[in-house]
């Protein structure tokens, strides 16, 4: 079992890089037609996206380094 932790912690941290990765490659494709425009932008609005997804992905890793204590601690 704390082996299958250990691999989804990893897979975790890998998606939450990835999509900060993601995010900061779209932010700098951001144009300056972008940032003139009325109301949000897809610019905007898929770097909003690839932030949450990291938070969600930050999170899944946090919480699986809980479950691998408690684990741990109680074994």
């Amino acid at each position: 079992m704390q082996t299958l932790l250990i691999i989804l912690i990893v897979l975790a941290a890998l998606a939450a890089v990835g999509a900060l990765v993601r995010g900061i490659v779209i932010f700098l494709k951001t144009t300056e037609a972008d940032l003139n425009g009325t109301g949000p932008n897809v610019s905007g609005l898929h770097q909003n996206k690839m932030m949450r997804m990291r938070i969600m992905f930050q999170a899944l890793a946090i919480i699986f380094v809980i479950l691998l204590l408690l684990l741990s601690r109680s074994g």
